[in-house]
């Protein structure tokens, strides 16, 4: 890092003011370029990041050396490991995003009106987006890749434990981007690994339009106290699965089993089985004995365990857990209207399930549950961009405002409306 940008980052916010300043132009100059140079930039950045693998490499080896120092454990270490796989994982990742259908400038509804005008909807770029997460340098190439595509430029503030690496990643995205002719400032990682660059940059409403925290639970509320850019994101991933009477038992079963077992540390991983009263007792023994066997611990209500004895008692905190873990809340419920309302008040609007036979039953599971994703008959582990047919996604949301559930190029782009006249003038 030259002397002039270590004076720079010395003072914080200016420093990030100015990195601010540079995306705005760069958003720009991305809304007037077309989206076939916007795909040559992110086929070009894949080529460099297969030449560079052993570059990653290398910077990569010394964060994990950093980070086994610091202490982190297993599972961090995991996270921020760049393996051959996810080096090419990237370089593909970036190849499919651009061969996903552009999503700018496309004009929908197009109506002629009384007074002549035809008038419909353009899909353009947000602007600028920030992207604050932790760990994972492979979210440096997802995130600069979506952006990209969806015409927006971006700003990256990885975690301190990756800086090496977001930095090496940073530079095979900034060769790609010269490349294709696009403005290096198109894609930017905070430099610095100082908490005070997070605060500028939630700050800066002038240059950002858009922030995606990606990252753990005390991140993310900090971020909702003091942000005062708009936010896509979510806290909590407390989901559910609700049994429902007269559920088909060996599809309730593989559901249940798949919805928490499929992956643990996972948002949309089920953390709390309703059951309804009717189907307990025929389908909760065997059910507990296959998590028993996974090595997942139950933790019931009164009824439950009545039904399956060595199930440890739940507490009122366990129904509003995030696990992450093979650990799972059950509850017994009378009735639909019962399993509702303990999502209504335990829920934190990810992604429920359904399992029933009853067609009017999962109508109004669709209908009354007020979750980003709402399933009939399938496992929650299926709220995901990928799955969902949106090629990547960015994150999820549980707003209810320009974007919600899985976040794909879509969601990173908004409407205006767009009027075509030949001469029209308003009586």
């Amino acid at each position: 890092m030259s002397a002039q940008a270590e004076t720079l980052i010395s003072d914080i916010p200016a420093y990030v003011r100015r990195v601010g300043e540079q995306a705005r132009a760069a958003s720009r100059a991305l809304a007037r370029a077309e989206g076939r140079a916007r795909d040559d930039g992110l086929r070009a950045i894949a080529a460099v990041i297969r030449r560079e693998a052993a570059a990653l490499r290398a910077a990569n080896a010394e964060d994990l050396a950093a980070g086994r120092k610091r202490g982190l454990d297993t599972a961090l270490l995991d996270r921020l490991e760049l393996t051959d796989a996810r080096i090419e994982a990237m370089a593909l990742g970036l190849e499919q995003i651009a061969e996903l259908p552009d999503p700018v400038g496309a004009i929908s509804g197009l109506q002629a009106r009384p007074s002549g005008i035809r008038v419909g909807r353009m899909r353009v770029p947000l602007g600028v987006v920030a992207i604050i997460y932790e760990s994972r340098p492979n979210v440096t190439a997802d995130a600069a890749g979506l952006c990209l595509k969806s015409g927006n430029a971006c700003v990256l503030r990885g975690g301190s434990e990756a800086i090496r690496s977001n930095r090496a990643i940073a530079a095979c995205i900034a060769e790609g981007l010269a490349a294709a002719g696009l403005p290096a400032a198109a894609v930017q990682i905070i430099e610095t690994t100082d908490r005070a660059a997070v605060g500028a940059l939630i700050t800066l409403d002038e240059h950002v339009d858009v922030l995606v925290p990606r990252g753990g639970k005390g991140l993310i509320e900090r971020i909702m106290r003091e942000a005062t850019v708009p936010m896509i994101k979510h806290l909590d991933g407390v989901c559910h699965v609700y049994v429902d009477a007269g559920a088909d038992a060996a599809m309730a079963e593989r559901i249940a089993i798949n919805a928490k077992t499929q992956r643990y540390g996972t948002c949309n991983t089920m953390e709390t089985l309703l059951i309804h009263r009717d189907a307990a007792a025929g389908l909760l023994p065997g059910l507990a004995e296959r998590f028993r066997e996974l090595g997942v611990e139950l933790r019931g209500c009164e009824e439950s365990r009545a039904l399956v004895p060595a199930m440890a008692a739940a507490t009122p905190e366990d129904w509003d857990a995030e696990y992450l873990a093979p650990v799972l809340a059950v509850r017994v419920v009378p009735d639909l209207d019962a399993a509702m309302a303990h999502i209504a008040r335990h829920g934190s609007g990810h992604t429920e399930a359904i399992v029933t036979e009853s067609w009017s039953r999962a109508q109004r599971f669709l209908r009354e549950v007020d979750s980003s994703s709402v399933m009939v008959n399938a496992s929650t582990r299926f709220a995901d961009g990928f799955e969902y047919g949106l090629g990547a996604e960015i994150g999820i949301s549980t707003d209810k405002l320009h974007a919600r559930g899985p976040v794909g190029l879509e969601g990173l782009t908004s409407e205006k409306y767009v009027v075509l006249g030949e001469g029209h003038v308003r009586e």
